[in-house]
């Protein structure tokens, strides 16, 4: 069929972000935690692109060039700036590749900026650097044909509309997402819904959250911005136990740890007995739509298998729905006559 664009898919119902690359190849072996560079689409591009199309089958509408920290500013504290261009331009491309795969209907592909973590609303200087970082990354994106550029993790308003003048300067479709710090207003004082409301009056496609909080400490904010715009509205959480004491995985502490860790806190690499399971992401996604949340995905420490979760819930069956989970068969769990009864007593006392 087709390929739909972005506001086409949007119009006919929610549409699935898979996020969360960032977590998952350094889980998968692939990335340095603390670093965080995507050298992956140069070093090694075919995990990249398990990586993407995991995602995809799984039911992620948007193939997402892993373009996060591959700006200007990480890659010169790396010391590798000349990698600059050829990582972005073979993100794009390998995700390309894989977006033309989809057994169904062509995915859709979308370039990445993000937070640079250098903007500063009281020098000039910086926001100059910010809007040149932003400006060669979406050239990329434009010059490689990408669907749309999402902007993503931005704790600031004025960084996050740096962002979306230079993706409309180019004449692409954005996405805006904003992340929530523990003060829960961004840095430069606005609060996400006004920031929101701003965004989307200047030509954002879809405005929201991503990243930073769990389901249950951004979906209040996400129903504000709802509350607050005539448009679309995204929300990808983090996949962990967030709390109104602890609202953001930078300081989830676990009790139960029985060594020193590294880090004070559990972020990033000790947060894996922290993780929401994936029937409360699925029931945090099916009410997430129910609220008019129409761009639905997971961020950060999200897995492929989360990610159909949540697709199902709000409503998609996937490529990969072929392997949701079926305990008929199951030893313990199974109701088929012909399993052994003598296991299926163990159901509760294993």
């Amino acid at each position: 069929m087709t390929k739909r664009s972005l506001k086409q898919r949007l119009e006919e119902g929610p549409v699935i972000a898979g996020e969360g690359y960032l977590f998952e190849l350094e889980r998968r072996g692939y990335l340095q935690a603390g670093s965080f560079v995507p050298e992956v689409a140069l070093k090694n591009p075919e995990a990249l692109k398990q990586t993407y199309r995991d995602y995809m089958l799984a039911g992620s509408d948007v193939v997402l060039a892993f373009t996060y920290n591959a700006h200007r500013e990480k890659m010169r504290i790396i010391g590798k700036e000349e990698l600059l261009e050829p990582l972005n331009r073979n993100a794009i491309r390998l995700a390309k590749e894989v977006a033309r795969e989809h057994p169904e209907e062509e995915a859709l592909v979308a370039g990445n900026i993000s937070n640079t973590n250098i903007f500063d609303p009281e020098n000039e200087d910086s926001k100059v650097q910010v809007r040149e970082m932003f400006r060669e990354m979406v050239g990329w994106c434009k010059e490689e044909g990408v669907d749309f550029v999402n902007g993503e993790t931005f704790y600031y308003h004025e960084e996050a509309l740096i962002a979306l003048e230079e993706i409309r300067r180019v004449e692409l479709p954005a996405v805006i997402t904003l992340g929530l710090m523990g003060e829960n207003i961004l840095r430069d004082g606005y609060t996400v819904e006004d920031s929101c409301a701003s965004l989307e009056e200047n030509g954002a496609l879809v405005v929201g959250m991503n990243c930073f909080r769990g389901p249950d400490t951004m979906q209040p904010y996400v129903e504000k911005i709802r509350r607050k715009v005539n448009g679309y509205v995204g929300a990808l959480p983090i996949p962990y136990r967030t709390t109104e004491d602890n609202p953001t995985f930078f300081n989830l502490p676990d009790g139960g740890c029985s060594c020193t860790l590294p880090t004070e806190t559990t972020f990033p690499t000790s947060l894996d007995p922290l993780y929401h399971n994936r029937y409360e992401l699925a029931a945090w996604a099916e009410k997430a739509k129910n609220d008019g949340v129409n761009y639905i995905g997971l961020c950060c420490g999200s897995s492929p298998a989360m990610l159909r979760s949540v697709a199902e819930a709000a409503g998609v069956e996937t490529v990969h729905s072929i392997y949701s989970p079926d305990m008929h068969k199951h030893f313990l769990f199974g109701e088929e006559e012909s399993l052994n009864e003598s296991n299926l007593a163990y159901r509760t006392k294993a």
